[in-house]
Order: C-alpha cells, then structure tokens, then sequence
C-alpha cells in the first residue's frame, strides 16, 4: 500500500514488480544473499555469518555492484533508463524498492549507499501472523485433492515450477499463532535496530496510524524522500487508505484470544 501510494508520488521502484509492489531485481538479490547463508524470508538472521566475514562481505559486494551494471538490470530500470543510466546506481531521481529482506541484508546495502535512506512500516503482529498462516494453507491447497483426474499433469507442472526453479513452494514456519509471532518479532527488533543507528536517515511508521492520518504521514515521508508531490496530489493519494484494514484481526476469534493470551509481550511493541 504504502510503496504504491510513493510510486504514485514520484519514488521510482522499479519497472518489474511483484503483485505487492517489490522490485523482482533487487528482491532476487535479496533472496540470494540469504540462500549464501542457508537462510531465506523465514530463517533470514543467518544473514549474520556474511555480516561477520569482512572478506565475503566485500567480494559479495563488488559482485552485486557488477550485477547492477548488466542487462539484467533492465528488470528494475527499464530499456530507457538501463540506456541512458547503465545502473540504478547513477539515478539522478527519487528511487528505491521495498522488501521485507531488506530487514537482515541492510548492510549489505548500506556498504554500497551509505547515504541511504530508510523507512520502516510496522503493523500489528497478528494481522501480519493471519495473512502468513493464509499464504501457507494456499500454498498447501496446490498438493490437495481437487486436481485429482488430472493429478500427475498437475504436479509435473508444480515440480517444474518450483523445484527445477529453485522456488520457494509454500512458506511453512508461520502454521501456529507462537511461530507466526516469533517470526514477526524478530523482523520488528531487526528492522528497529537500523532504524535507532540511522537516526534521521530513517522514519519508522505504524500501518494504523498511517491509516487514521494517510494525508499528514505522506506528507512527511513525501518530504523525506525528497518529492516534488503538491499537497493535492497527496491528498487524491491518501484518500487509497482503507481505514478498516486496521487491527482486522478482531474480526478472528482465535486470533483475538491468542492477542489477549499474549497481552503482555503485545504491549512490548505497542500494541
């Protein structure tokens, strides 16, 4: 929601991008940060062992400024910017790209743009532990029985997809409340960590608060990254806010019993 309502404005991010608005180039590379550690969006804080080995730190580095000088980088630029700017590294506008990998691989990123800018959305962790245990009964639902006349031309197709592709099938830690809030936990102290050490190089926002003042807050990160946006056009884009996606766990029994299971931890961050 948000990363669209700043491209709207003006922050360019990226050409091609995944159904929630993530740049499929520099998520890639996110991805594959994380598989060099046998980590990935589930296990992401073996991260650390790159973060600790000033050598392979280094090198990664050097290999990732290499990757945004080729072809490839037409997936984030485009064919006109890739033309006239060769990387995203010579952009001579507002840019960046969302991706929740962006949490353990900051530094990473820091090492090449250390003048960078962050902003953090944070939103209540059961909102967050519903729409992971949602993703992995989908992913799931794949391998049920509804395809079952044409079962095996089903799951060739799945095996291709994902398996030869080296994708990730269904994501699996987020299958309990306890597991789903562990996971968010960790991202939320990480990301809150960058945020502290970079002081006023990075904004730290709550979804439910963005969506009770959208216009005041798009003010503010609108200045932030240094846009050219009129108070009208933040005004037609904050009007996109749905102000009943706040705490739409209330509406889940048992999501609102675990909350109240859990009030205390919950009141840790704020909630």
């Amino acid at each position: 929601m948000l990363t669209r309502m700043l491209d709207r404005l003006g922050l360019f991010v990226g050409k091609k991008l995944t159904g929630n608005h993530e740049a499929v180039f520099f998520r890639e590379i996110n991805d594959w940060l994380l598989t060099q550690c046998s980590g990935g969006l589930e296990d992401p804080g073996t991260i650390k062992y790159l973060l600790r080995d000033k050598e392979a730190r280094g090198l990664f580095g050097e290999f990732i400024k290499f990757s945004m000088k080729t072809p490839h980088a037409i997936s984030y630029l485009g064919f006109g910017k890739y033309l006239s700017h060769r990387t995203p590294q010579k952009l001579d506008i507002p840019w960046g790209w969302k991706d929740p990998r962006n949490t353990f691989t900051l530094p990473i990123w820091l090492d090449m743009f250390p003048d960078a800018k962050v902003i953090h959305i944070y939103r209540h962790p059961l909102d967050i532990v519903n729409s992971l245990m949602t993703r992995r009964k989908r992913g799931l639902s794949r391998l049920n029985e509804r395809h079952n006349m044409f079962r095996p031309i089903y799951w060739y197709y799945l095996m291709h997809k994902f398996i030869l592709r080296n994708r990730v099938f269904v994501d699996i830690r987020g299958g309990s409340l306890e597991e789903g809030f562990t996971l968010w936990e960790e991202y939320f102290k990480e990301a809150r960590s960058h945020v502290d050490r970079l002081g006023d190089r990075a904004v730290e926002i709550k979804y439910e608060d963005f969506l009770e003042r959208p216009g005041e807050i798009l003010k503010l990160l609108s200045e932030f990254c240094e846009l050219k946006a009129s108070d009208n056009d933040i005004e037609k884009v904050a009007e996109q806010a749905n102000k009943s996606r706040a705490y739409a766990y209330l509406n889940e029994p048992e999501l609102k019993a675990f909350s109240m299971e859990i009030a205390d931890r919950l009141d840790t961050y704020g909630y």
